[in-house]
């Protein structure tokens, strides 16, 4: 005879069923929303958005360049080093592009080879690119022309591996040397001309890539694209611009150099600046800048930087100092901003505008090419 099951029993079973249907899912979601990344050996590949590329992930970690951050010198432009590899990897667009090719962080210049190639030319290194120190501390020294190296790999799928396929360096070139005549003594500045700097890094440009595809796993027939970059002075407000390229396809041979119309303008363009290049758009900055100047009384001023390519301007960062400190000044502010930005700014590039102090953001304001508003984030 069967045994009749009590209501307090069908309880205890449901609650069962429930707990063990509760980790069941628990388990199931997790791990479908943990990072795969981060537990898996070997080389993944990140997901790109249109026209980006796809990146280099290693044992979970995002694969970083073996020589990051090394410069000859310590002197610079801050604003030199984000510009000049951005610009540099989308200068790789026009060699490999983004569907076919997966972009991985220079791996081959070690940071010691780099160093050394960075240094001056000494009888103990005599792969540096830099010429021998002449003993000079006037305008006849031999300055530091090359200040800074940048390598990108490009690579496609090889079965279940990655295989160079070409590569990008970009060779940031100084137009002022800073030195000193004695150490920690005063600073001294050494204009470098645009003859000189140009013929430099042609001279030196077969050198490198000789160093190049001297490294282990470098073949001798993979494309390697040079390209030269203009670094700004210390004090200027924007960034410099590569102006030059050329493409070894075998050996230390060269392609003819072709020049790259990347420039770069401050606004507003000082009284002293006759090129055409800007013009209609810092006449819409000038008005931007009265505009605001004249609604709010707090402002310390404002300023911005252009990017232009063959003539075209494709991006446009401003920067607004404000002296406001309650959050309702810099509300209404930003709200302003907004405004007077959608009416006198350029829509055809993309555009951000910080508004901060001296010490601090307080606001962003973005809007993209052929955007109709800005979005805008109080800090």
């Amino acid at each position: 005879m069967l045994k009749r099951i009590t209501l307090k029993t069908w309880l205890f079973i449901a609650a069962g069923v429930v707990i063990v249907l509760a980790l069941f899912f628990f388990f199931v979601n997790r791990a479908t929303l943990s990072p795969s990344v981060s537990k898996t050996k070997g080389v993944q590949l990140t997901q790109n958005g249109a026209g980006q590329y796809q990146t280099v992930i290693k044992d979970g970690h995002y694969l970083t360049s073996a020589a990051r951050g090394l410069t000859a010198t310590s002197q610079g432009n801050a604003v030199d080093t984000k510009d000049f590899e951005s610009g540099l990897l989308n200068l790789a667009k026009t060699h490999f592009k983004t569907g076919r090719y997966i972009f991985q962080e220079g791996q081959y210049l070690s940071s010691d080879t780099v160093s050394g190639l960075l240094a001056r030319q000494t009888d103990s290194n005599m792969t540096g690119l830099n010429p021998k120190d002449n003993g000079k501390t006037d305008s006849s020294r031999n300055p530091i022309y090359v200040q800074s190296l940048t390598e990108q790999d490009f690579m496609t799928k090889d079965g279940s591996n990655l295989k160079l396929a070409g590569m990008v360096v970009g060779v940031a070139m100084n137009t002022q040397d800073t030195y000193q005549k004695e150490q920690y003594g005063a600073n001294y500045y050494q204009t470098i001309s645009e003859a000189d700097r140009i013929a430099y890094g042609k001279k030196i440009a077969p050198k490198l890539i000789k160093q190049i595809r001297a490294q282990t796993g470098v073949a001798k027939n993979i494309p390697i694209v040079i390209a030269m970059y203009a670094n700004a002075s210390e004090d200027s407000l924007g960034g410099g611009s590569f102006y030059s390229q050329a493409t070894s396809k075998s050996g230390t041979n060269i392609s003819a150099w072709t020049d790259i119309d990347d420039k770069t303008v401050v606004f507003p363009k000082e009284s002293s600046d006759s090129s055409s290049i800007g013009t209609d758009e810092n006449t819409g900055f000038t008005n931007f800048n009265n505009d605001i100047a004249n609604f709010f009384p707090n402002i310390a001023g404002a300023t911005a930087v252009g990017h232009f390519t063959n003539s075209k301007l494709t991006s446009m960062k401003v920067t607004v100092t404000t002296q406001f400190y309650s959050q309702t000044e810099i509300e209404a502010f930003a709200n302003y901003v907004d405004s007077a930005a959608v009416k006198f700014l350029p829509s055809s590039a993309p555009v951000q505008i910080t508004i901060k102090t001296a010490n601090e953001t307080q606001a962003i304001l973005v809007r993209k090419s052929d955007d109709k508003s800005y979005s805008v984030t109080i800090m």
